[in-house]
């Protein structure tokens, strides 16, 4: 799997370089490619280097981050976008949320806590949708992409089950080792990474769009310990489940006031 081309977008070069120096890109499948100090530097990078991802700063001089977002998004919405700022309040937070960024960082920013949001954002890269026909995302390259997405297929219909990398061997006649390498090598994070993430987005989307309890939602994404649940929901997303439907319900009602306002 290719890297993901980043640019960096802040006017303070100390955050900018510790950036580049300090946070670990190749252990996140990712490469700096350009930076900018202001949000209209920032329109004009993207343009030229057409960067995947953008981690972006809102209060930036001549064109604040979220007005370039906007701007850099008629030009490309491929871009994902990545917000940091120092600014803890609801109006910037409701209008990231309506730009559709990936996430919504607070300085000082935390390298581990960007490592999953990008790790996550690789992992959407190869996303596959089961439903009468395969949708990809990325374009497949070689034989060894072709077997991970037929994996990915697989383990989607079978959420609900335990499937781990004994099932997966039994399944597709491969050696569990050969698949575990076969993913880190593939997708830039191992399998049991992979499989812990998509059944909590999957929870996610479960907890905002259906009236069933965090207990049914937890087995039904293939939890058989609520508790166990609970502890992997908190240490990807940073609240439990219970919080994050409830924030999730404060700020869609919050938008829903404010459109009828």
């Amino acid at each position: 799997m290719k890297k993901l081309k980043v640019m960096i977008v802040d006017d303070e070069v100390t955050i900018v370089e510790g950036f580049k120096r300090l946070f670990d890109w190749d252990k996140h499948g990712c490469v700096p490619v350009c930076e900018a100090g202001d949000g209209m530097s920032a329109i004009n990078q993207a343009k030229l280097y057409q960067p995947d991802i953008i981690i972006m700063d809102i209060n930036l001089p001549i064109v604040n981050g979220l007005d370039a977002i906007s701007m850099i998004r008629e030009q490309n919405p491929n871009i994902t976008f990545i917000v940091i700022s120092g600014y803890d309040e609801f109006e910037y937070c409701q209008e990231a949320l309506r730009l559709k960024v990936k996430d919504y960082i607070l300085k000082p920013v935390k390298y581990e806590e960007l490592g999953k949001v990008i790790d996550h954002i690789r992992m959407e890269q190869f996303h596959v949708v089961v439903d009468h026909k395969t949708t990809v995302t990325e374009e497949i390259k070689n034989e060894d992409s072709k077997i991970i997405f037929r994996f990915i297929a697989y383990i989607q219909e079978h959420l609900v089950e335990d499937i781990n990398l004994q099932k997966l061997s039994l399944e597709f006649h491969m050696n569990p080792a050969y698949i575990s390498q076969l993913f880190k090598n593939e997708t830039g994070i191992n399998y049991h990474s992979y499989l812990t993430r998509l059944r909590v987005n999957k929870s996610k989307t479960l907890l905002t769009t259906t009236d069933k309890s965090i207990s049914e939602i937890a087995t039904a994404v293939g939890f058989s310990d609520y508790r166990v649940f609970t502890k992997m929901f908190k240490n990807y997303t940073g609240m439990t489940p219970s919080q994050y439907k409830n924030h999730s319900d404060y700020s869609a009602t919050a938008v829903l006031t404010n459109n009828n306002a």
